[in-house]
């Protein structure tokens, strides 16, 4: 089986798990702690599921990376005055 199909798989078992949290909550009533557990961690499953398929369909078409374009012409000078060359102290001082 191929991975999609497995994921379709999953999803699908998933979707049967959730109506039947639906109908359970339905028979015992949603208002209990271990309900509201149950119904999140079926959320959270729903969710990791979605983050999987996600990175499988892109594991398959690579994005490439956004290109960042870096200027040729030299920094402004003024952003060098009056600071600490780190590790070195101030300009006007001298070291021990």
């Amino acid at each position: 089986m191929s991975v999609q199909d497995e994921l379709t798989s999953v999803q699908r078992c998933l979707d049967d798990l959730y109506r039947s949290v639906g109908r359970l909550e339905q028979q015992i009533g949603g208002g209990g702690l271990d309900m509201r557990r149950v119904r999140t961690d079926a959320d959270h499953l729903r969710e990791s599921v979605a983050l999987l398929r996600e990175t499988a369909t892109g594991a398959t078409s690579p994005k490439r990376p956004e290109l960042v374009t870096i200027p040729d012409t030299p920094y402004d000078d003024t952003l060098w005055t009056d600071t600490d060359d780190e590790g070195l102290g101030a300009r006007d001082r001298h070291a021990p």
